[in-house]
This record gives C-alpha cells, structure tokens and sequence, in this order.
C-alpha cells in the first residue's frame, strides 16, 4: 500500500473513533491493515493536514500514556481534551483503558 493511501486510511480509522474513547496505535495498525506498523500510526498522526479535523488526542499508547510533550502543546492539553470528553484516568496518571478503549467489534 501506497504511504499517502495508508495514511488516508488511517485518518478514516481515527475519524471513527467515538467521542470519550480512546484507541492504540497499535489498534490503529491492526486495523489498517498494517499490524506491525504503530509508529506509521504516529507518523501519520504527526503529519494530518490542516483542516482535516482528525481527533489525534484520542490515539495514545497501550499503556494509556499522552503523547510527548511536543504534540498537542503538552500531555496536559491532552489529557484535558480527553477528560472534556469523559474519558478517565487512573492514579498513575493514564487512561482507564478497560473502560475507555474503542470496542470496535461491537
């Protein structure tokens, strides 16, 4: 697959993603048809074009952690975009991923 017609079907994948969820990249990858490819997850996410209005802040890793600090402003501007959205976090800081992970099968 072509990386522009990867990308393009990873952003529909992310389009997807219902508001208060949240979904791995490599979730993400296995969907796309690239299962060994979460870091072309990220690429892409770090490279959507402007205007597309991709919800990025709800891709995050299988930990549940936020994204560098370099995206988003900083994992706090993450988390609050999440939390605007009911998502919740642990003690530890990440994602209640048992809770908040898109079931897509459903």
């Amino acid at each position: 697959m072509e990386q522009s017609n990867l990308y393009q079907k990873i952003y529909e994948i992310v389009a997807d993603i219902p508001e208060g969820q949240v979904a791995t990249y490599g979730q993400i990858a296995w969907m796309a048809g690239r299962p060994n490819a979460p870091r072309v997850v990220g690429y892409a996410m770090s490279r959507v074009p402007i205007g597309l209005n991709i919800p990025c802040h709800r891709v995050v890793n299988k930990a549940g952690s936020m994204a560098p600090n370099h995206v988003f402003g900083g994992e706090q501007t993450q988390r609050q975009l999440l939390e605007q959205e009911g998502v919740t976090f642990l003690e530890n800081g990440c994602i209640d991923m048992e809770k908040c992970q898109w079931s897509f099968f459903v």
